[in-house]
């Protein structure tokens, strides 16, 4: 990924949570930042659907290409198929 400066987040939780993130992190030997940050990271992964090979292979390709609007789409449908 690169070097990102970390930061500060504020989270409010049930006590109970609050009560079990200790005790897993103290289990696992990890802070509660670094498995809420591990946590986010996965989330991010699954963010981006689960495709067919050849369609993740096309995923993304049209990205950077102006597409034209419906408008522009509809007149050059007509043009096309009506002069």
């Amino acid at each position: 990924m690169g070097c990102f400066m970390n930061r500060r987040l504020t989270l409010s939780l049930n006590s109970d949570v609050v009560d079990f993130a200790h005790t897993f992190s103290k289990k696992y030997n990890k802070s509660i930042s670094k498995i809420v940050e591990n946590y986010f990271i996965e989330l991010r992964k699954q963010s981006t659907p689960n495709l067919p090979k050849y369609l993740d292979e096309l995923y993304g390709v049209f990205e950077n290409v102006n597409t034209p609007n419906k408008k522009e789409l509809r007149k050059i449908f007509h043009e096309k198929n009506f002069n």
